[in-house]
């Protein structure tokens, strides 16, 4: 059998070639020279992406780092960062002490400046490989366990994809985003001494961060009442639920996750000295105040929607995302990881502002659930579509805003392409976890009805 190499050892491959390929784009880009270092010729990687293959998509005006780092040179100057526009947690506004993010450093210390910058993007996406490992090593059988095989693949997949670097040359916040998340899902799956509450409060964390994954509370708190193993093949009702015992449980964490957002909420109106902070993040995210294009579907709708429609077709989109947690969490009570999985493809489809950080988690998390893959109705045409829309958005985003050959309805079709893909994924999954109970039922009464006839035939 191949011996495959540590997953620590994959982290690290990774993370170096990461590295190696930021600082050489870098200095690349903007070599050292004893010219002036102004801002205009400082971020140059991520004008480059940003401007080229992650045109649109790497980031989103809630994850932008431009935002980001105006925000933090505004707080840094004692100046208020929400007082226009969108804005990002104020728990992002401890990143004001490094002095290389708020303001350019000197000549003689640029590349130790950018270094230790990426280095600071570089290092959440090493915890989420490694919280992917965790995840898998939880659900993984004993026979899967014995192969590091796919211990190996995952932390590879996630880092070196583009969906994965993209982002961190970017410097996009969903890097920091799918860290805490991942974090939160890996101590629900660890059931290590405080493992709750170390879960709820990285949720809580994530939820701050971003308001959308308050969808995920449900199935994580199934989680934390159940088990991360592997249950599709052998359905059955949540072990607790005629019990009194769970609701009772699930109530405790409930407020205790409500415990730890309002503080969460309390400390980031104590940083900023008012309540406005919430209606540029939080109410950013459901209410849409900026039309910039992005792989979602919300965007090109709300800029042809006529202003007096739109409050009722904000509720309906945001009731949408609502609409899948209950028939998911109900349907897949008996594996709480998978309905997890589930709607963190939901989420990245239909979000209000999706980036490529969110789909990377979704296509990554695919690798944790091998014994679905035999189940699996159309994943060839699903790829393809999503292969299609991940090479038509970039190419149609430079016809539009750079040749101007384009306009916005070709880019808009390939989100839709991509919205297609999206839907495909999470429709074959929902298909291929449910389809493994019905093969084993089946297979279960072949052979009953196979011993039967042989008894019948021994009798006779």
């Amino acid at each position: 059998m191949q011996q495959w190499p540590s997953y620590p050892k994959a982290i690290g491959f990774c993370i170096v070639l990461r590295l190696l390929l930021a600082l050489s784009l870098d200095l690349y880009l903007s070599p050292p020279s004893l010219d002036a270092y102004s801002s205009h010729n400082g971020d140059k990687v991520v004008q480059f992406i940003n401007d080229g293959p992650g045109l649109l998509s790497a980031s989103s005006p809630l994850t932008l780092y431009a935002n980001l780092k105006e925000s933090l040179w505004l707080y840094h100057h004692g100046i208020d960062p929400y007082g226009s526009g969108i804005g990002q947690s104020p728990l992002y506004l401890a990143l004001s002490f490094f002095p290389s993010i708020v303001d350019h450093t000197p000549i003689n210390s640029q590349i130790l400046s950018k270094a230790f910058e990426y280095l600071l993007w570089t290092i959440p996406d090493a915890f989420s490989a490694w919280f992917l490992v965790k995840i898998w090593t939880a659900r993984a059988p004993s026979s899967f366990k014995s192969s590091s095989s796919i211990a190996f693949l995952l932390p590879t997949i996630y880092l070196l994809s583009p969906y994965g670097i993209l982002p961190f040359l970017a410097r996009s916040t969903g890097v920091w985003e799918n860290a805490v998340l991942l974090g939160a899902i890996a101590w629900a799956c660890d059931h290590a001494p405080n493992f709750k509450s170390k879960s709820l409060l990285l949720l809580a964390l994530r939820t701050h961060l971003s308001l959308d994954a308050f969808i995920l509370l449900p199935p994580l708190i199934l989680l934390l009442l159940g088990s991360p193993e592997s249950m599709l093949a052998e359905p059955r009702p949540f072990a607790l639920r005629a019990q009194f015992t769970v609701f009772r449980a699930a109530g405790s964490l409930v407020l205790e996750f409500m415990a730890y957002w309002s503080a969460l909420t309390l400390i980031s109106t104590l940083i900023v000295g008012h309540w406005r902070w919430m209606s540029a993040t939080w109410g950013a995210s459901l209410s849409l105040p900026s039309m910039t294009p992005n792989p979602g579907l919300w965007w090109y709708f709300f800029t042809e929607m006529f202003d007096h429609f739109r409050p009722f077709f904000l509720v309906v989109f945001n009731i949408h995302l609502l609409m899948y947690v209950a028939p998911i969490c109900i349907k897949f009570q008996h594996d709480p990881l998978y309905a997890l999985f589930i709607l963190l493809g939901i989420l990245a489809t239909f979000k209000s502002y999706p980036t490529l950080s969110d789909h990377g988690l979704f296509i990554a998390f695919w690798a944790i659930f091998p014994e679905v893959y035999p189940y699996l109705r159309h994943p060839f045409p699903t790829f393809l579509v999503l292969l299609h829309s991940a090479l038509l958005q970039p190419l149609f985003a430079h016809l539009w805003l750079s040749h101007g050959t384009g306009n916005a309805n070709f880019y808009y079709a390939s989100t839709l392409v991509g919205a297609c893909a999206g839907g495909m994924a999470v429709v074959d999954a929902v298909w291929a976890g449910l389809r493994i109970a019905i093969e084993k039922a089946g297979k279960d009464v072949k052979e009953v009805v196979e011993g039967e006839e042989m008894v019948v035939v021994t009798q006779q």
